[in-house]
């Protein structure tokens, strides 16, 4: 007879259910996980209005548009954290006149980022442009801490501002270390820093992010610095034209462990994400253009968080966001003004001048510079750099927005004594800007992208011959002084910027040159008093440089 084995199964399955025999069916432990996200800016450079105040038109930057974004981010995720990594309140005309011209109110930044509830800032080197005294009551009137780990008062181990701070979100603890970047003294002047010493960043780094995680049992480590990438990742080749330290992001993110996310800042670029090392680092670009959003997920275990995932992208500002009304509001006042200022008519041209070619060929525009600079400091010779290639001043009435826009920096005016060696090797460290000569090719084609256009400089009061088919160190041919050869021992004056003779941009050729005069104006204002005293701007150049071929 065939047993149905059905039938016999069934009756012992439920009476093996109803004695409770079976087995629990597994299930899955219940997880405490938390999202928190960390919302960066950088290098806003005094950035609030979505105008570009030097043409006054509408662009799409600035903390009004960003606030939107940070708003729309806080929604998204109420766990949100919002910081800073330096350069906040020097870059804009804005920012110029209320340091300059009216300081009595709060800063507008400060004003800004108060409103928009910021957790931290990291010091950046612009902080100091206008002198610790327009710095220490901007910090004053923030709500938040401004952090730097790495500055110290000078002599001691005491730190000058908050090294880091602890948040706790949803009972994870957040520390937060800011670092700015040590390059400080080479491009100040001394008595913007007075009284601070700037430390090397990885071994700071390293002291403080031990502190977090020991004493301070900081689950999340966040640096915040105003540094950036010092090296090529393709190669390992150090980028040119850096001062000692001056951007340590790489050695920190693989010799300082304990690091969980660098945000980025000082090299004004757009990074959405980058793991090194197992460290994510992200950077929100420059002027207010992106806003970098960090995700991190992270689960309990016994008693501590660990973080199981972390992500990073860069939010753009463009025609879709619109500037925040509240921000525009609290800041009106300060934009009118600003406004006025710029619109003030000082002179006349006779011709459009631009400096798009100024790099490539001998310009009127810079030529106004450089006669500024060799009338005030009664010098032999004056070297300049464009710092603005969109700068322009039209034919007609001249307002100081057209000279504002052809000086973007807070630069002073120093007159050294140089031979005509130290002359001739610091034009031949500006001609590293271009790359060897290749047959079919423009010298715009030619420029090396390593390094910043602002550290090439072009000289007035010589003419020379820029030859980029000759190896670097041998570019600069036929220069002459008055019309004959430039001898390596001529003595001459040399009128050029404070960050020139500091070293900024390589230039240590100028190290050891006595100062004949130091001027404590903005070179900026040198040029709207000299137009406003001569009305008329000179038109044509006086064609004393070229590149060839």
């Amino acid at each position: 007879m065939k047993l149905n084995r059905k039938r016999l199964l069934l009756p012992c399955l439920s009476a093996f259910l109803l004695a409770g025999f079976v087995s629990p069916i597994p299930r899955s432990r219940a997880v405490n996980r938390v999202q928190i996200t960390v919302l960066g800016t950088t290098d806003l450079h005094g950035n609030i209005y979505p105008i570009d105040y030097y043409t006054n038109k509408p662009d799409n930057r600035g903390l009004a548009k960003v606030a939107t974004l940070i708003k729309r981010a806080r929604k998204e995720n109420p766990n949100a954290l919002l910081v800073d990594s330096g350069d906040t309140i020097q870059g804009t005309p804005l920012e110029y006149y209320h340091n300059k011209k009216n300081n009595t109110p709060p800063d507008p930044m400060m004003l800004s980022m108060n409103a928009l509830g910021y957790d931290a800032l990291a010091v950046g080197n612009h902080e100091y442009n206008f002198g610790l005294k327009v710095l220490e009551k901007a910090r004053g009137e923030a709500k938040f801490p401004w952090l730097a780990s790495n500055t110290y008062e000078q002599g001691t181990d005491r730190a000058h501002y908050q090294p880091y701070l602890v948040k706790e979100v949803s009972g994870v603890r957040i520390g937060i270390l800011g670092l700015t970047t040590p390059g400080v003294p080479v491009w100040e002047n001394r008595q913007n820093y007075a009284g601070l010493d700037f430390r090397e960043p990885v071994s700071e780094a390293r002291k403080w992010v031990s502190v977090l995680r020991e004493k301070e049992r900081a689950d999340v480590v966040v640096i915040a610095m105003h540094m950036g990438l010092e090296e090529d990742l393709r190669t390992g080749e150090i980028n040119p034209g850096q001062v000692p330290n001056e951007n340590r992001a790489a050695a920190i993110a693989k010799k300082v462990p304990g690091v969980d996310v660098i945000f980025l800042g000082h090299t004004h670029r757009d990074v959405p994400a980058l793991f090194l090392n197992g460290v994510l680092l992200t950077q929100a670009n420059h002027w207010g253009r992106h806003l970098a959003r960090v995700d991190l997920y992270l689960e309990k275990e016994a008693d501590r968080w660990q973080v199981y995932a972390k992500s990073a992208r860069t939010i753009p500002v463009d025609n879709k966001v619109e500037a925040d009304p509240e921000i525009l509001k609290l800041t009106e006042s300060y934009d009118r003004e600003t406004q006025a200022w710029l619109s003030r008519v000082i002179g006349e041209s006779a011709a459009d001048l631009t400096a798009r070619e100024s790099r490539f060929r001998d310009t009127a525009i810079l030529d106004l510079i450089q006669r500024v600079q060799l009338e005030a400091g009664d010098a032999d010779v004056s070297m300049v750099a464009s710092f603005n290639p969109d700068a322009r001043i039209n034919k007609g009435p001249v307002t100081v927005r057209e000279i504002a826009g052809l000086y973007v920096y807070e630069n002073t005016l120093v007159i050294l004594e140089v031979t005509g060696q130290q002359l001739k090797d610091a034009l031949e460290h500006s001609a590293k800007y271009f790359r060897f000569y290749q047959p079919g090719k423009t010298a715009a084609d030619l420029v090396d992208e390593k390094i910043p256009a602002y550290n090439f400089d072009i000289a007035e009061g010589v003419t020379y011959v820029l030859d980029i088919t000759k190896p670097v160190g041998q570019r600069i041919q036929d220069l002459r002084f008055r019309g004959k050869p430039l001898d390596p021992d001529q003595k001459l004056k040399l009128a050029t910027n404070n960050y020139r003779v500091n070293g900024g941009g390589g230039y240590t050729m100028y190290k050891n040159a006595p100062v004949v005069y130091r001027s404590s104006e903005e070179i900026r204002e040198m040029i709207i008093d000299w137009v406003e005293r001569h009305k008329r701007i000179p038109t044509e150049p006086t064609n004393n440089w070229k590149i060839v071929p």
